[in-house]
Formats: structure tokens, sequence, C-alpha cells
């Protein structure tokens, strides 16, 4: 069996012979040495070195391929162009480079491709990119003259404005010169120049075309052909072509593509360390995690008991500026409208006097007829609110003072609640139509805090605000006294919403609210039932779904004046704890 070289070596030889004729333009004989073209500054596939002599991709394929065959050649590297026609004209047998097209098949015959050359348009670095060849029209163009895409431009007609140069080297210097728009070049050629010339400024911006690339002859001259496709087989089969290509254009692709095998492994490398990372994380997260979240909603409490500390805060020196910013004029109110209020008396026997000799007149802009009464009714009622308005000042003066943790006054039940009272009136008022108060007579006194205790009626009070529906539901607030317990009670009840039982016990509890979507904390009851607690009293809530709720605060009677030290647990305290 013949080997497949055989085969081929013996299929070209017969055609060689079928086909040789006496004038090509190019004498057979085997003395006779073949000419080899190609451009003279095309590297990496062909160039003259700092010698002179021929190098390159090309160059070293041809001589590989001279020394398999048993032929001799002679390489001649010149302009393209000149190297285009020289071949057209017989002086040069062979081009060891050139791009095949369908119009040059017309004119020249291809041997099997040796490489692919890929064409991109380079543009200076900040050009936006373009699509493909239709976006150059209009622009100006810069392409090797008698290269592949020169023909092509002109094939085309494209409409660009060609701007033509002997070698790839001219072009990219005249484009990073900041000549012209974009450059029409072969890609591996204009890296290989780029990074030669140190022309940092240029960077493809589109590849538009992949054209095969090899050896090239006149029209019919199959016999010159045969021996260099030959040639060429004997090399891939050897491997001897791939080292070549790979000596001379691999380094240029693996910088002008993307090492894909490499990036993989380096890929794979990475994601199963990051997996071990992300696994060892998992763990110490997991074992971590009831530890965070136990200090997580801890921080969380004390962050809203700060905050709420800090606005009470807030308020106190507020109310304390507004209370003394009202003060003023309020004096002087005070001291004021008795005076006028003197004033008018006296001058009204005149005023009288006047009126009944020459009859009515205006004063104030009304007939003294009917201001002769509604003067002195206006400064008492003037008189009475200024009074009002000092007595709300001092309230809250009371209320945002920062007291002492002294739980030893003697309080009137009564009066503490009174002043509650006043500080919420108008929330009060917003609410309800029935708000009704009723106050035991003769109320023993207890022992504590006023202002805590005050807190503690606030709260209870706002709750039942808040708790009301509609304004026709009333809250009902009474104070009295359980003889039998020593103690007094006081009874917040409202007609509102009602609380759901799973939460009845829950209501003290620091953070727990029915309202948060309406801004509740959480933290009103349950500051509330410390202070409770702090007088050694209780509160009782009794309420049920759409039925409303009672709050009972219930506080110890003060021991006797003449018996020293805390209160005394009363029987049902005992019995509560």
């Amino acid at each position: 069996m013949l080997t497949a070289m055989m085969q081929w070596r013996l299929a070209s030889l017969v055609l060689a012979c079928l086909l040789a004729l006496p004038a090509t333009g190019l004498a057979q004989d085997d003395d006779k040495t073949i000419v080899v073209g190609g451009d003279r500054y095309h590297p990496p596939y062909e160039f003259l070195d700092e010698d002179g002599r021929p190098a390159g991709y090309n160059v070293e394929l041809t001589r590989a391929i001279a020394e398999v065959m048993g032929i001799e050649v002679r390489i001649a590297l010149g302009d393209w162009d000149e190297m285009r026609q020289g071949l057209e004209s017989g002086e040069i047998d062979v081009l060891q480079g050139m791009s095949y097209s369908e119009p040059r098949d017309a004119t020249f015959d291809f041997a099997p491709p040796h490489a692919i050359v890929h064409q991109s348009i380079f543009a200076r670095r900040g050009t936006p990119p373009v699509q493909d060849l239709e976006a150059l029209r209009g622009k100006e163009v810069i392409v090797q003259r008698g290269d592949i895409m020169h023909d092509y431009l002109i094939d085309q007609a494209v409409g660009a404005e060609l701007v033509t140069t002997d070698t790839h080297a001219d072009a990219m210097r005249a484009l990073a010169a900041g000549q012209h728009d974009y450059a029409l070049v072969a890609n591996l050629p204009a890296l290989y120049l780029s990074r030669e010339l140190g022309l940092t400024n240029l960077a493809p911006v589109a590849r538009p075309f992949s054209l095969r690339y090899g050896y090239a002859v006149r029209e019919g001259n199959a016999d010159l052909l045969a021996q260099f496709s030959e040639g060429l087989a004997i090399l891939k089969n050897t491997g001897r072509h791939q080292a070549i290509y790979d000596k001379w254009l691999g380094p240029l692709e693996q910088a002008d593509g993307i090492p894909w095998k490499r990036i993989g492994l380096v890929g794979a490398i990475a994601s199963g360390l990051l997996l071990l990372i992300l696994g060892g994380i998992v763990v110490w997260n997991r074992m971590l995690q009831r530890e965070v979240a136990s200090r997580t909603e801890e921080l969380r409490r004390q962050q809203q008991q700060l905050i709420q500390a800090d606005k009470m805060t807030s308020l106190g020196i507020l109310v304390s500026g507004v209370a003394h910013e009202i003060n003023n004029p309020s004096s002087l109110l005070l001291l004021n409208l008795p005076v006028l209020r003197d004033a008018y008396a006296d001058a009204r026997p005149v005023l009288d006097e006047h009126h009944r000799q020459q009859g009515d007149f205006p004063l104030g802009g009304l007939p003294y007829s009917r201001m002769r009464d509604e003067i002195p009714s206006m400064l008492d009622e003037m008189l009475e609110g200024t009074q009002r308005i000092k007595r709300i000042v001092g309230d809250l003066k009371d209320f945002a003072r920062q007291g002492d943790s002294d739980l030893g006054e003697r309080l009137d039940l009564n009066e503490v609640v009174g002043t509650a009272v006043r500080l919420v009136d108008n929330s009060i008022r917003k609410a309800t139509d029935r708000f009704e108060p009723h106050y035991a007579d003769d109320l023993p006194d207890i022992q504590g805090n006023a202002q805590r205790i005050e807190q503690v009626v606030i709260n209870l009070v706002l709750n039942a605000c808040q708790a009301l529906e509609r304004r026709d539901q009333g809250i009902r607030l009474t104070t009295r006294y359980l003889a039998g317990d020593e103690a007094v009670a006081l009874e917040v009840r409202d007609e509102g919403r009602g609380i759901d039982p799973e939460a009845i016990n829950r209501l003290t509890d620091p953070f727990f609210t029915t309202r948060r979507e309406c801004g509740g904390t959480g933290l009103g009851l349950s500051v509330s039932a410390g202070i409770v607690r702090e007088h050694q009293g209780r509160l009782a809530f009794d309420s049920s779904p759409g039925e409303g709720t009672t709050v009972t605060l219930t506080l110890p009677v003060a021991p006797a004046a003449d018996t020293a030290g805390p209160a005394t647990d009363t029987p049902w305290m005992q019995a509560d704890r």
C-alpha cells in the first residue's frame, strides 16, 4: 500500500507531466531558479531584516518547501504593488503570501492556504468603534497600495476616501500621527508594527474579514503551483509547518486573542479555592449565627431605649425654653389685665353719662350700648385664659424637669391625674367628644414621685385616645379608694377597638406593640409598668376585641405621717408576689 504522502507526490508528478508546456513564462528545467516575490516590510509574514536579508514566516516556509521539494528558489522582496505587477508580467514566478478573492482568482491560481489573515480597522484610541465597512463611507481610510483591502474597497464602491501607502508601516505611522480617520490593514502585522514602532495610541475597532492566505502563480502555471502545494502538504504532515507557524505567528496571536485555555485553568483553580473559602465561611457563619442574632437583638433594644431617652431629654430642654418664652408675655398679661379691668370700671360712669346726653356712639367698631357689658366679660375671659396658659406651662415644666429618684413625696392622686389630663387635653379633644373624669372625694395620700406617676397616667390616657375609632366613643376616668386593700386606684376605660386575648399578657413586654404600622415603639407600657413596680403598685388589663379596654392602676396608701421608712407591703401586694 502506498502511503498518503507517496500518493500525493505521484499524483503531482503525473499532473505536472500532463500539463507541462514549452513556454509558460518560466522554464521548468531542473537547473532553473524560481523567483519568489513578497512584501519588503510586512512583518511577521515577510520583511527585510537589519542586514537586508529576507526573513519572516513566509520566507522560512518557502525555504522549507524548496528543501523538501529539491528546487532552487530566490526570494525577492520589494514594494507589494511592484511585486504583484511583476507576477502579472512574468518577472516573478510565485508570490509567497497573497490573500485570496474571487476577482483575483480570475488572474491568478492559488495553492491551498498556509494561514488565515484577519483584516482589521484600526483607529486612534478614543475613536468610537464601527460595525462594518459601510461605516467608513465619507471617511479618510489608509490602505496599502495593491493590498486585498485596497481591491475590495474599490470593487465594492464603499464610498470611503482612500489614501494609499507602500507598506503597512507607513499606514500605521500616518494614522498614529493624527492623519486621516482609519487604517484598514492586516491584524497581525498591524499589532507587530504597533509594538515594534511604539505606536501606543492605536487600537483595532473592528475586524471585518478573515481571508485565506497562501502561494499564488499566474493563471495556468499549474506545474509550478503543484510543486508548492505538494511541498506545503509535506510540511503540514510532518509538523514542520506548525513549528514555523508557531515560531512567527503564535506569540502575536496569543497577544491579540484571549488565551481561553489558560484563563480556564486559572479560573478552575480560583473557583476551587473560592469554594473552599466559601465553605469555611458558611461553617463559621453557622457557628456564630445564634450569637450574632442574640447580640443584634440586644443592641437593637438598647438603641431604642437610648433613642427614647434622648427624645425625652430633648423634649425637656425644648419645653423649658418654650415655657420661659411664654411666661414673660403671660406675666405681662396677668399684670395688666386687672389694671385694664379697673380702668374700665372707673371710666364706665363717664361713658354712661356721655351715652345719656349724646346717644349711642361707636366704641371699638361696635355700638357702646353693646360693648358696655361685653368689655368686662372679655377682660375676665382674657384673664382666665392667661391664667390657664400659666398653669399649663407650669405643668409642662414640672413634667419635663429632670427629677431625682426620690419616691418619698406624699401625693394626692387626684391632683396628679388632673395635671396629667391638662397636659394631654389637646389629644383628648381630638380623639373624643365624651371624656368623663370622676374624682373620688377625700382620697388618702400615696407615696412616690409625682413626675413619674404623671408619666404613667399620660401613657394610659394617650393609649385610650389611640384606641378610639370614632369621636362618639368615650373615655371614662375614675379614681377611688380601696379600703380593704389600703390602696387607691385609677381606672381608665375606653370604648375603642379592644385587644386580642393572645396579646393581653404581652402588653408590658419591651418593644411589643399592636400599632407598629402607626409608629408605635412598644416602650410606653413597658416603661409605665417599671414605674408602677418602683411604687409597689400594679397595672391590670381587661379587654375584649370590639368592646374596649379597662386599665386599672393601683397604688398603696402612704403610711401615717409619723411613720418613717418606705411603705409596707399591703395584703394585695403580698398576694400579687
